[in-house]
């Protein structure tokens, strides 16, 4: 019997680097099965002298270090195996490098590893350093999609007002992961999905092309958007062997790790995703043949991403989400502490969960924006309907629980779900999976059936697209 390949997924993250091995299971009811996987903190934090306390950087060397410690804990026998590889990582950051000098091939040592070379700081989506200001003094894109602090074309118009002189010494950019995978093939030239360039905004998705002319004519440096293609589709081949993987193993151009997390665990494109951790993302495919309207509108809380296969993806992302639990129970655990008393905040937490389900309904009402929305940057929390029978910890926790939920519905009313042609939806999420509450209040409102204990994993997502891509499995 022949052995199937093994097809490697990486996914360069914020915190972390992760690495999955995947393999095609026909009989397995998710179709592929899950060799390894590896994870390694990336810790890639490094001061931003330009930008002073509102940049967000991350050492590279760093972040390759990291991937080179995820592919050393990886089975050597599975490596050799490894037939195609498939690329995400975070999306809108950018990071600048030479052509031809980006890296250097180390061969001497246990393995083949490259090094970074010629290669800026990646300036990350956390970036805060174009203003309110600046961005209103650049033109308007042409494209759904409004332009933020953070994403790729913004920090190049940051970098071209105040250091002129450091965009002189690089010729090509990409996300980190698109440098890693020119790196790994020795592109000449850098190629990036509709994914990411949409990230950094200026860039139309319907006709698959960067805003050019509007570009051009306010003196972008334009040399340095990389040329598009389709997301998982071959960007080329491994230039050398790098550690056990034979050199060349295809290389999947880099895709977004939202998208990669999504298709990681959306079985069906009738499924939903919904992902409850620190923030919440509510996400699913739109029906094919749709698109947005062309104008981008800062104030709409449903964002329209680049997916696969010509579709986009419907995101609805909170930022209140477990940090609302959480910030709830770090003033309960200051307030016993000032009454005098001691308390671990893991106890109070399960207490009060503990305290909510018994508490099966209330009319205290929590909306629980303490963070505020990305489309209302000014909105804060309030409690309303308070009587004096709905004091109790079981009542303000049922009742936050089912504030984070609302807040969501807010954004995406879940009808509109269904109107998508949405038949399930997808629970996962570490503030999800430790909450009985929160679930029941997801089922409470969510007018569809909802699975929960879905894992979200943007490095088996990669792999799995390339797998279906290049070895002729099919979606079910």
């Amino acid at each position: 019997m022949a052995v199937r390949p093994v097809t490697l997924g990486l996914d360069l993250g914020t915190t972390s680097v992760k690495a999955a091995l995947l393999e095609a299971a026909p009989g397995h009811p998710s179709g592929f099965l899950v060799l390894a996987s590896c994870a390694r903190a990336a810790r890639a934090e490094v001061e931003c002298v330009a930008a002073g306390s509102q940049g967000r950087e991350q050492n590279v060397s760093r972040i390759i270090q990291a991937l080179n410690e995820c592919l050393a804990a990886l089975p050597k026998h599975q490596l050799q195996r490894v037939g195609a590889i498939g690329v995400s990582g975070q999306m809108h950051g950018i990071v600048f490098w030479k052509t031809g000098q980006g890296c250097e091939w180390i061969e001497g040592g246990p393995v083949p590893v490259f090094e970074p070379r010629a290669v800026s700081q990646l300036v990350t989506w956390q970036d805060g350093r174009c203003s309110s200001e600046f961005l209103a003094s650049l033109p308007q894109p042409g494209s759904h999609l409004s332009v933020a602090t953070g994403f790729g074309c913004a920090t190049i118009y940051w970098l071209l007002k105040n250091s002129p002189e450091f965009l002189k010494s690089y010729d090509v950019a990409g996300t980190i992961q698109d440098y890693v995978v020119t790196m790994l093939c020795g592109l000449p030239r850098p190629v990036m999905s509709d994914q990411n360039a949409a990230s950094w905004g200026y860039f139309n998705t319907q006709s698959q092309s960067w805003n050019l002319e509007v570009l051009r004519a306010s003196g972008f440096p334009t040399h340095l958007l990389p040329d598009i293609a389709e997301p998982g589709s071959t960007a080329g081949r491994t230039s050398h062997m790098w550690f056990e993987i034979p050199k060349g193993t295809q290389v999947g151009v880099a895709m977004g790790d939202l998208q990669a997390s999504v298709y990681s665990c959306m079985g069906q494109k009738t499924d939903a995703v919904l992902n409850i951790s620190t923030s919440i993302q509510l996400a699913a495919s739109m029906p094919l043949g749709f698109q947005p309207a062309q104008a981008p509108d800062p104030t709409a809380p449903v964002a329209y991403f680049p997916y696969f296969e010509n579709t986009y993806l419907g995101v609805a992302a909170s930022l209140n989400g477990g940090n609302v639990l959480a910030t709830f129970v770090h003033m309960l655990v200051q307030w016993i502490t000032d009454l005098g008393l001691e308390v671990e905040e893991s106890s109070v937490y399960s207490h009060m969960i503990q305290a909510a389900a018994q508490q099966k309904d209330t009319c205290l009402t929590i909306t629980p924006t303490v963070l505020g929305e990305r489309h209302l940057p000014d909105q804060l929390a309030s409690v309303t309907r308070i009587s004096s029978s709905d004091l109790s910890l079981g009542h303000v926790t049922r009742a936050l629980c089912r504030g984070i939920v609302q807040n969501l519905h807010s954004m995406l009313p879940f009808q509109q779900l269904k109107e998508w042609g949405v038949k399930r939806v997808l629970g996962s999420g570490s503030a999800l999976s430790r909450n009985e509450v929160l679930k029941q209040e997801v089922q409470r409102a969510i007018p569809l059936p909802v699975s929960f204990g879905q894992d979200v994993d943007a490095a088996v997502g990669a792999a799995l697209v390339v797998l279906r891509r290049n070895f002729g499995q099919k979606e079910s």
